[in-house]
């Protein structure tokens, strides 16, 4: 019996890092996406490159290095269950294929400010699912969605004037974006139970590559002709903007309610706004540094969880 609070103790203790470890891993990964939606608006914008083939070349670009990798070092992280095709098929396709299409079609259209706001929405989707679904959601939890959502309304506001000429379609592609990333966080969860998330990686970008290469043949994007200078930049959007941040989203996923991974995503406006005034020259209104602070605020509130509730949460999504 006097080993019986030690042990209770250090299970806690456990999981309060597991849970601090999963959002700094979520962390991790919005900073990576914030700050290469500014190389993708500049590869859209001022090198004239349709989003669906950089959509295609960084899921490209991943797959083969993700896959020499397992090849050579986790081989047995190549094998997957002849019952779990279905699974990574619908992931990949609406999940990996529809998140990063829907995402980069709206930079191009609506702007990264406009775009980035409309998608994280999700957690507010997010937390209506769990709503429908009877879980009980802390209130503090929802104050986090309404702050995120308000803050990066405010961090974006007026930074995309021009989107008011939008054709109507492109709105709805921006709101499929918020709808296809909240399906995203949810189903991944499964996977991640079953398999190490580099395996759902891999299958869940080799779909999705094959999909948009139908989209797009890869002999088009060859007669284009691109330089030297924009490859370079495909290679960093497959690496930086791919691979090493969705490595880290389902890492932290792994060890969060789908809920909680939302909202600290949510933290990706702040980190493409500064990465825009720092790299696009495009500079921060007092407005924009009150939003930043929301939704900072929010992620830091979304983390305020009874370790032991959290980690049902985690298992139960």
């Amino acid at each position: 019996m006097p080993l019986s609070a030690p042990s209770g103790s250090s299970a806690a203790a456990s999981s309060s890092r597991s849970l601090a470890r999963g959002r700094a891993l979520v962390f991790a990964a919005t900073v990576f996406w914030g700050s290469s939606a500014t190389l993708a608006r500049f590869v859209f914008r001022d090198r004239a490159v349709p989003p669906f083939t950089a959509v295609e070349l960084r899921l490209v670009i991943a797959v083969v290095l993700l896959g020499a990798w397992l090849a050579w070092r986790k081989p047995a992280a190549l094998r997957v269950r002849r019952e779990d095709w279905g699974y990574f098929v619908l992931l990949g396709l609406f999940g990996v294929a529809a998140v990063q299409g829907t995402y980069y079609y709206a930079i191009a259209t609506l702007g990264v400010g406009l775009a980035i706001l409309i998608q994280y929405t999700a957690p507010a989707l997010l937390v209506g699912i769990d709503l429908v679904r009877g879980t009980a959601v802390r209130p503090h939890v929802l104050v986090a969605v309404l702050g995120a959502i308000v803050g990066a309304a405010l961090l974006v506001s007026g930074v995309d004037r021009g989107a008011r000429a939008i054709p109507p379609h492109a709105w709805l592609v921006g709101f499929g974006a918020a709808l296809t990333f909240a399906f995203y966080i949810l189903y991944s969860k499964r996977g991640l139970a079953r398999y190490a998330p580099e395996t759902v990686l891999f299958y869940t970008f080799l779909i999705a590559a094959l999909f948009w290469s139908c989209i797009t043949p890869p002999a088009r994007i060859l007669a284009a002709g691109y330089d030297g200078g924009l490859w370079a930049m495909f290679l960093a959007l497959g690496v930086f903007s791919t691979l090493v941040p969705f490595a880290c989203f389902y890492a932290g996923l792994r060890r969060l309610p789908a809920t909680q991974a939302g909202i600290v995503a949510t933290l990706e406006p702040v980190v493409a706004v500064l990465s825009s005034a720092c790299f696009l020259g495009e500079g921060l209104r007092s407005i924009q540094w009150l939003g930043a602070a929301l939704v900072l605020g929010a992620a830091l509130l979304a983390g305020i969880e009874a370790p032991a509730s959290s980690e049902a949460q985690a298992k139960g999504a």
